[in-house]
């Protein structure tokens, strides 16, 4: 094999909250050809798969994860334009595409300033913020499966509201943007309104893995939910649910995942008691359930 495979590498290092226990086995792939590699490996023992990205997004459970965990690197995060598409690798983070994108006087990824995590991610969930998301703006996605690999267009990957049609054994690689032209003065002042927006209602200094709970067909959102339940502020063990908005939780003190979600079940109890919604939880649940 020409991509390596580590062993017990633990995932607190590679998420956001900073919680998880270690991994059977870990990859980066920096190719199509080390990715397609990795997937056959893992297919042949029976692992199943889970992508990191950034780790973001993502809460993974104590005693460990029984699969290949993979983070796409190398040539799998890069970024180039080509007119006005924006080329980027699964891996490429977020943060990267939007600076080559405004630097070129394209628009249309403004919005993704408030997603801290990668171009492949973004696919996966259909990832959104302030009223636009990746059906918007995705021309098509290389998806590479033990199957094999193949484009897949927007309509094809079944993108709904912070979901895809995608199985975990399905990565993402690659990822075609359609943008159009726009002044870079624009682009920056609207950029710079999105972040002042989310640093003044949301915990962005903080460890948090982001939005736990995706927002019901409720009058009020997930946030504003909880909030009423008098969940700000409240704590188990090393994880309290943020002062600043209530559909986050912060790691304050050695967390573990654990304590996160007895969090989370404590917050859809609440939610159900009171507004008779069934809160989804928005954080991809590696190697648990809530129930």
């Amino acid at each position: 094999m020409t991509v390596a495979i580590e062993q017990g590498t633990p995932l607190a290092r590679s998420t956001t909250i900073g919680t998880g226990g270690p991994a059977t086995a870990f990859a980066r792939p920096t190719s199509v050809a080390e990715l397609e590699e990795a997937l056959a490996w893992a297919f042949e023992r029976e692992l199943s798969i889970v992508t990191v990205g950034l780790g973001s997004n993502m809460l993974a459970a104590d005693d460990g994860v029984d699969a290949l965990v993979l983070r796409l690197e190398g040539d799998l995060a890069t970024v180039e334009l080509d007119g006005e598409v924006l080329r980027a690798g699964g891996g490429a983070a977020n943060a990267v595409c939007l600076h080559r994108a405004r630097a070129a006087g394209l628009g249309g990824l403004e919005f993704a300033c408030a997603i801290p995590g990668t171009a492949g991610g973004g696919v996966r969930m259909n990832a959104g913020a302030y009223g636009s998301d990746w059906s918007r703006i995705l021309e098509r996605a290389l998806v590479v499966s033990p199957e094999g690999s193949g484009w897949l267009t927007a309509a094809e990957l079944g993108l709904s509201y912070r979901r895809s049609a995608l199985r975990a054994d399905q990565v993402v690689a690659r990822v075609e943007y359609r943008l159009a032209p726009r002044p870079i003065e624009e682009i920056k002042a609207d950029v710079a309104d999105l972040v002042a927006r989310r640093k003044a209602t949301q915990p962005t200094n903080k460890r948090t893995f982001g939005s736990v709970f995706k927002n019901p067909d409720a009058e009020l959102g997930a946030g504003r939910m909880l909030e009423a339940c008098g969940l700000k502020g409240f704590r188990i063990g090393g994880a309290v649910i943020s002062p600043r908005h209530a559909n986050f939780i912060e790691n304050v003190d050695g967390a573990t995942t654990a304590d996160c979600v007895a969090l989370m079940v404590e917050s859809r109890r609440r939610a159900r008691d009171r507004y008779g919604v069934e809160l989804e939880h928005e954080v991809a649940l590696v190697g648990l359930t809530l129930d």
